[in-house]
């Protein structure tokens, strides 16, 4: 798997929510330096398991659809 990136739209926005949350939740400042080190943390750390887990979901999803393929499709031939 490739590493996980985000747009420089999405890691600024990401980052301004950092900060409003370590103002609001914790009473702490949080430079743009720390809210990006979060950032590549999270990343690193969450991205391939969240990724893996949308993966199984999927998977998991069309295999229902799979199954229930016949149900949907057949055709009775009335021999």
């Amino acid at each position: 798997m490739k590493p996980l990136t985000l747009s420089d739209e999405r890691r600024e926005a990401l980052a301004a929510r950092l900060g409003r949350l370590f103002a609001e939740q914790f009473d702490e400042d949080l430079s743009g330096f720390r809210a990006e080190a979060i950032i590549d943390l999270m990343l690193k750390e969450l991205g391939p398991v969240v990724y893996n887990q949308a993966v199984e979901d999927v998977r998991a999803h069309m295999q229902g659809k799979l199954d229930d393929l016949s149900g949907e499709v057949w055709v009775d031939g009335g021999v």
